[in-house]
């Protein structure tokens, strides 16, 4: 058995051992934890609970780092990837039927222009 050196005891009863430590994760969840970081700083969240919020995101979905041992590797949940697509709805939600008529009437008329420019082009 290993021990720490830095630790902090919070009782005599109770040895809590220092969180937070990011070696034990693979490249791969680290740049994923940046992305889900800078997704939430550009909304405005706090660098530090940006970082909070994208470094439980990838504990959720990979089960935290890297664990030796054959057979040890769980396959990846994104459902808290597609969970986050969901609330897209409430902002078209807040809109009047009108407005949102005349969004997909744009878009209809985008998807034509479109789909015409493409088959004079071949």
């Amino acid at each position: 058995m290993q021990y720490r050196t830095s630790f902090s005891v919070h009782n005599a009863m109770e040895v809590v051992m220092p969180r937070g430590d990011k070696s034990k994760y693979t490249d791969k969840q680290e740049r994923k934890a940046d992305h889900i970081a800078e997704g939430y700083e550009s909304r405005g969240v706090p660098e530090e609970e940006a970082e909070r919020r994208a470094w439980a995101t990838v504990n959720k979905e990979s089960g935290g780092g890297k664990k030796s041992g054959s057979g040890r590797g769980k396959p990846e949940s994104h459902a808290s990837s597609s969970k986050g697509g969901k609330l897209g709805g409430r902002a078209s939600a807040s809109r009047s039927a009108a407005a949102r008529s005349a969004s997909a009437k744009k878009a209809a008329a985008t998807r034509k222009r479109n789909a015409e420019q493409r088959r004079a082009a071949t």
